[in-house]
């Protein structure tokens, strides 16, 4: 491996490596590495916040090292309290085996699922005893527990802080010991996590493993990328809407989405920074290419080029797509709950918030009242199309 693609490898998308020194010298071993990344199966669905990890441990497997996924059954039921406030509701078993399927589903768009190693953490939990418990946490203290700072934060203010909470970490760290892990990977706000094991490790007199940190992505609106803020790009999502989401991205935001989503070349990436600099070129063709490159990546470049061609028909143009979602009613149906029951809308309280914005219209006629009732005999023989905001339609024909 060159001291280019070295370096590459370990900047590009790269918020931290610890240790740097000792990573470098695990990878000119020529050693296959055991690569850790834990799966948090309370939140199954991914999307390309997730991708820059997936990315980065993507291209260590590339070099020939192993990846281990460890579906975290048992941290799931206490939660992970990184950068919450609040305490999280535990899950059932069964809920964890379906998110899990999930979750390990999308994460084989972009990490190969034959290479990787799937492991549960009841493998070794279920086999603790409680004195296999005490020794854990004797080797923690809670000085080092106060130090992550969502602890802190509600430790001073005097709000809810169970033990079990604190025992997350613990068993994080534990999973590094149990699998020998050589390198882990994860975002910035699993640092705290991810030292601990590092730290287990080295008590316990393993060989510590280094860390890989990437940055974290923000949503399409500048904020913590996260579904309840619905400003996610998710890995799933058809190809027209996955290209409309990037498209909605700041300018600002736009030179890193092409860094760390993407494989466009350093040189080439360079160029785009020096040309928006210096304002010979419009952000718009650039966000494009972002999003043509996204789609391409989860679905293929046909299905980027019919992407795009209908984001500029429908959004840039102000016309209807030529293919539109149809569906039809035999009696009486509530237009709010019609566009939720259809998948055009993400939930009723988004549909009736987007009628009354007055931002639904049915044949180019808007309507604003809430509980608008659509009927089978008022829809023409060809039906009617309905648009919500500026990206959704619907077809509506008689049943």
């Amino acid at each position: 491996m060159s001291t280019t693609d070295l370096e590459h490898i370990l900047t590009r998308g790269v918020t931290e490596v610890i240790v740097r020194e000792e990573l470098v010298e695990r990878l000119r071993s020529g050693r296959k590495l055991r690569l850790k990344l834990g799966l948090d199966p309370s939140k199954p669905d991914l999307h390309v916040g997730h991708a820059v990890v997936l990315r980065k441990i993507r291209q260590f497997q590339e070099l020939g090292h192993t990846v281990v996924l460890i579906v975290g059954d048992w941290t799931a039921q206490i939660g992970d309290p990184s950068g919450r406030d609040e305490s999280r509701q535990m899950l059932t078993a069964e809920e964890v085996k379906v998110n899990a399927q999930t979750y390990i589903d999308q994460f084989s768009l972009l990490v190969d699922p034959v290479k990787t190693e799937v492991r549960f953490q009841s493998e070794w939990f279920d086999q603790f005893k409680l004195a296999d418990v005490f020794n854990l946490t004797s080797r923690f203290s809670m000085a080092q527990m106060l130090q992550h700072e969502t602890f802190r934060k509600r430790y001073e203010e005097g709000r809810g802080l169970s033990l079990m909470e604190l025992l997350y970490p613990l068993l994080q760290a534990y999973d590094s010991v149990a699998i020998k892990a050589d390198v882990e990977f994860g975002g910035t706000d699993q640092k705290f996590n991810i030292l601990a094991g590092r730290e287990l490790q080295s008590s316990l007199g393993l060989p510590p493993q280094d860390v890989v940190l990437c940055p974290l992505l923000p949503g399409t609106d500048g904020r913590k990328m996260s579904k309840s803020y619905g400003n996610t790009v998710d890995l799933t999502a058809p190809p027209a809407d996955m290209y409309g989401r990037v498209m909605r991205i700041d300018d600002v935001m736009m030179m890193d989405y092409l860094e760390l989503t993407t494989d466009i070349p350093d040189a080439e990436l360079a160029e785009m920074r020096r040309a928006l600099e210096a304002d010979e070129v419009n952000p718009m063709e650039l966000k494009k290419r972002l999003a043509r490159e996204i789609v391409n990546q989860f679905h293929d470049a046909a299905a980027a080029a019919k992407a795009e061609a209908s984001f500029e028909r429908v959004v840039q143009q102000g016309q209807a797509p030529k293919e539109i979602p149809e569906t039809t009613i035999d009696q009486e149906a509530v237009l709010s709950k019609l566009l939720r029951e259809t998948d055009t809308v993400s939930s009723t309280s988004q549909a009736k918030r987007l009628i009354k914005q007055g931002a639904v219209t049915i044949d180019g006629k808007r309507v604003n009242v809430p509980g608008y009732v659509l009927r089978p005999e008022d829809l023409p023989p060809e039906g009617a199309v309905i648009q919500a905001g500026k990206r959704r339609f619907l077809r509506v024909k008689r049943g």
